[in-house]
């Protein structure tokens, strides 16, 4: 019920004009029009990064519903970010032995799960990190804000962000609100995001993502890669 209350409440808000000039300026957020979209997906190599978010083993096989055309998808996506030069940052969320950094009444759901330096706390390794590449620690759900993801991406220039993780619902959904708030040009590869709740990924992906997001498939998002200036 709680979730029904929150994507009906999302759907309703309308966005006031910002006083200052966005990152993404010039490029639509009214609505998911995929011509619209794929015409204004025009990256740059030196100021895009892609940000995949919680492909850990533990979380990929209990919060999505296909995994391994999920893995095979989010690899392609990587492989063409690779190719064409664009940075990959890996944002995973662990935890001390016994969950210190949570709060006791909290601590149950997770069942000792996500503990660093665990099996299923590291990255599946069919998207595993490459030499180099940097690997974000967090301690909540969303990616900015027990983290210096900002500080790393501001090191390289980048101002639009390419996303995706599991769940839809949690770092997703997070990232894409925080990051919108300090005006990133944002891009959601909605077939390499995945959730315990088809509805609920349907309903962010389709509806409330592309008021502040491009949204695009794996294929679009390659294709716009292997073309960067």
């Amino acid at each position: 019920a709680s979730e029904q209350a929150f994507l009906e409440q999302a759907t309703k808000m309308e966005y006031n004009a910002r006083k200052v000039t966005p990152k993404w300026a010039g490029h639509s957020r009214t609505g998911y029009d995929k011509e619209e979209n794929m015409a204004d997906l025009d990256l740059q190599r030196d100021s895009t990064a892609v940000v995949i978010m919680d492909y850990q083993n533990d979380i990929v096989s209990n919060y999505s519903t296909d995994g391994e055309d999920l893995l095979q998808r989010a690899a392609s996506v990587l492989e063409s970010a690779r190719q064409a030069g664009i940075p990959v940052i890996y944002v995973v969320v662990q935890f001390r032995e016994g969950h210190p950094e949570v709060l006791p009444r909290n601590r149950e759901r997770f069942s000792n799960r996500l503990v660093e330096g665990t099996p299923g706390a590291e990255v599946h390794p069919a998207v595993a990190p490459q030499p180099g590449e940097a690997v974000v620690v967090k301690r909540r759900t969303g990616p900015f804000s027990t983290t210096d993801l900002d500080a790393v991406l501001n090191s390289i220039g980048a101002t639009t962000l390419v996303f995706f993780g599991v769940a839809t619902s949690g770092c997703v959904l997070t990232a894409v609100r925080w990051a919108a708030d300090v005006d990133y040009r944002l891009v959601v590869v909605a077939d390499c995001c995945g959730d315990q709740d088809e509805e609920v990924h349907r309903v962010l992906t389709e509806k409330i993502f592309p008021r502040q997001a491009d949204v695009v498939t794996a294929e679009e998002v390659s294709t716009a890669f292997r073309e960067a200036k």
